[in-house]
């Protein structure tokens, strides 16, 4: 491929340089943004902090939504999903926080 069908997008920051055929621009631009805002969002939030972590959990989140959608494409969000996400934020949360016991790097 050729400099030409270099993409350069920005995400939390940060511009990176993509290699995407002419014809799928305006689909990786369009991904772009939306991660863009998802990690915004979760940045934004106050309660994960830092950019490998921030970009975790918009992976998941994003994940999540697209699995969701799969499984159950007819249902619309429900109260009980919105408690399911919470759940799923919390387990990821006490995961991704730091071992107070371990020593800083």
């Amino acid at each position: 491929m050729s400099s030409s069908n270099s993409v350069t997008v920005q995400i939390l920051d940060k511009e990176y340089s993509i290699m995407c055929p002419p014809e799928e621009r305006s689909n990786l631009l369009s991904a772009a943004r939306y991660l863009d805002g998802k990690m915004r969002e979760i940045r934004t939030g106050g309660k994960v902090i830092g950019g490998e972590r921030i970009a975790v959990m918009a992976a998941l989140n994003i994940t999540h939504d697209l699995l969701h959608r799969e499984q159950a494409p007819e249902m619309a969000t429900s109260g009980t999903t919105r408690e399911q996400v919470r759940s799923l934020l919390e387990r990821v949360d006490l995961a991704l926080a730091p071992d107070p016991e371990s020593p800083k790097g």
